[in-house]
C-alpha cells in the first residue's frame, strides 16, 4: 500500500491507503462503491442493479485498485485497470464499445487502460484523488505499460450545454494528433446546445490534463451512465516532471 504522506513515524498511521485489490472481498467493496456512485448519486442504469453492484464481465479480468480508509476499512476511492497482458481475454477493450479505436491498434500491446473511476462523496478533497493517481503510476510502471487510457465522464444532467463547452475548450488545448483520434459510435449532438458555458474542469479530466494526457476526439453519448465520455490518452513518456517527481518517485 502507498500513501501519500512523509515517512509516518512509529505511533502514526495514514489514514488513507492505495494498492490492488487482493481479495473477493475487496473487490466487491469497490463494485459496491461504484453501485452507490453511478447508480444511486448519478441515476446509471446498471445490468446489476439487482444486486446494489456495479459488475460486468470485465471485472474478472481487471486489477482493481482501492483507497481504503484504514480507520473503518471503508473502501472510498477506485479504479479499475486492464494490463495489456489480459486484454486479449475480452472480445475487445471496454472503451471499444463506444469509440473506434483503428488508429490507436500500434500502441494496444503497451496500453493499460482504466476506467470505473469513482470517490465516494465524503473524500472529493483531493487526497483521495491524488493517492489513485499515485497507484496508477505505480501500477503502469509495474506492469510494463508505455500508455494509459481510458474515459472520463461528464454528466449530461444539464441537456450537455457543460460537456459540449469543456470540448470546445479542450479541442483547441489539448487535442490528441490526428493519428491518435478516436471515432463515437454515438457521437454526442454538439450543435444544438449553448457550447460557450465557462465551465468548472471536472477533478478527473483536470488530473489527466496535467500529468500530460491528451483528449483523442469528440465525445461519446453514454445514455446509460448519462453522461458524455471523453477518450484520454496519456503518452507515458509525456508525463510532467513535476507530477513525475510527486508520484513516480522520478
Amino acid at each position: 500500500m502507498l500513501d501519500l504522506n512523509t515517512a509516518p513515524s512509529p505511533r502514526r498511521t495514514p489514514r488513507l491507503v492505495v494498492g490492488v485489490a487482493d481479495t473477493a472481498s475487496a473487490i466487491r467493496a469497490a463494485q459496491k462503491l461504484r453501485y452507490d456512485v453511478f447508480a444511486t448519486e448519478m441515476g446509471a442504469t446498471l445490468a446489476s442493479a439487482a444486486e446494489q453492484t456495479d459488475r460486468d464481465d470485465y471485472d474478472a479480468i481487471c486489477d482493481h485498485l482501492i483507497v481504503t480508509e484504514t480507520a473503518t476499512g471503508r473502501v472510498v476511492g477506485t479504479y479499475r485497470m486492464l494490463p495489456p497482458g489480459r486484454a486479449h481475454q475480452a472480445p475487445m477493450l471496454y472503451s471499444e464499445h463506444e469509440f473506434d479505436l483503428s488508429r490507436l491498434a500500434h500502441i494496444r500491446p503497451r496500453l493499460v487502460e482504466v476506467g470505473r473511476s469513482c470517490v465516494h462523496p465524503d473524500f472529493r478533497s483531493g487526497a483521495v484523488i491524488a493517492l489513485l493517481w499515485a497507484g496508477l503510476a505505480d501500477y503502469v510502471s509495474r506492469v510494463g505499460g508505455d500508455y494509459l487510457a481510458g474515459c472520463a465522464s461528464v454528466s449530461l444532467a444539464d441537456g450537455g450545454h457543460q460537456a459540449v463547452s469543456l470540448y470546445r475548450y479542450l479541442e483547441q488545448r489539448h487535442l490528441a494528433p490526428a493519428d491518435w483520434r478516436v471515432f463515437p459510435h454515438l457521437p454526442l449532438p454538439l450543435g444544438h446546445v449553448d457550447d460557450a458555458l465557462d465551465v468548472a474542469m471536472p477533478p478527473l479530466i483536470k488530473g489527466y490534463l496535467r500529468a500530460g494526457s491528451l483528449v483523442c476526439g469528440e465525445p461519446a453519448w453514454d445514455p446509460d451512465f448519462n453522461c458524455a465520455d471523453f477518450f484520454m490518452l496519456m503518452p507515458m513518456d509525456r508525463v510532467d516532471a513535476r507530477y513525475a517527481r510527486r508520484f513516480m518517485g522520478e
